[in-house]
């Protein structure tokens, strides 16, 4: 029996205006699927206009200027919908979607919908949740006490995984692919029991720990950063009264 690490996997990712998931903006999006490790992928693309400034820092990250996103990017409203629909053909289809740091993509897309469609991700996933798996996440459990960062970049240097043109939403979202299937096959005597499905929900409690150790880390440095420990998609901000 084919493991799950080995089979069908399809992985999804953005490049954004900034970091803040509850105002900046999506300016690129993919979705990439593949039936079978080595198979060949399919990948869908897609180019945003998001109708606000397109900060210098963010174009220095993904490389998409505000005079070629408005140019050759699509509005967001339809973007949107083609994007809800495709992650929802993903959980209809039983496809575990990998997504690096997942609370971040799946969030600041959730608020997209919620801004560009009255919507939200769980609107178009009734049917059938996704299963999340997340590298970082999966990688920080299974090799707690390795030191260093964890980006994706470090991931795949670490695992041996080809990053082909970093900060493009289809290359990032290919190795974010490309690690999991590492991941399982390097600590396949941990993981080869374990459905993706039950890996959704020990993630959730995995992510919840993590982020409480790092929440003490920031109080013993002085750092007033808050650490949220939702996983995959953090709880809509309540209106401001």
């Amino acid at each position: 029996m084919t493991c799950w690490y080995e089979g069908p996997l399809a992985a999804f990712d953005t490049e954004t205006t900034g970091v803040d998931v509850e105002t900046d903006r999506i300016v690129s999006a993919a979705v990439v699927v593949q039936n079978g490790a080595g198979a060949r992928p399919r990948v869908t693309r897609w180019l945003v206009n998001p109708g606000v400034p397109v900060p210098a820092a963010a174009t220095a990250v993904h490389g998409l200027t505000q005079e070629h996103l408005e140019r050759n990017g699509r509005w967001p409203a339809p973007v949107m919908e083609e994007i809800g629909r495709e992650l929802a053909e993903q959980g209809a289809a039983g496809r575990p979607l990998v997504v690096m740091n997942a609370p971040f993509d799946l969030t600041l897309f959730d608020r997209e919908l919620r801004r560009h469609r009255a919507s939200s991700l769980s609107r178009y996933l009734e049917s059938r949740p996704l299963c999340v798996l997340d590298p970082r996440v999966l990688d920080r459990h299974l090799d707690r006490y390795r030191k260093g960062r964890r980006t994706l970049t470090d991931l795949c240097e670490h695992y041996e995984v080809e990053l082909a043109g970093a900060h493009d939403a289809a290359a990032d979202a290919q190795a974010a692919l490309d690690v999991v299937r590492a991941v399982g096959r390097r600590f396949s005597g941990r993981l080869e029991r374990l459905s993706p499905a039950e890996l959704h929900t020990l993630q959730a409690v995995w992510h919840a720990a993590q982020a409480r150790g790092l929440q003490a880390w920031f109080a013993r440095s002085g750092t007033p950063e808050l650490v949220d420990p939702a996983w995959p998609l953090r709880p809509e901000l309540p209106a401001a009264a």
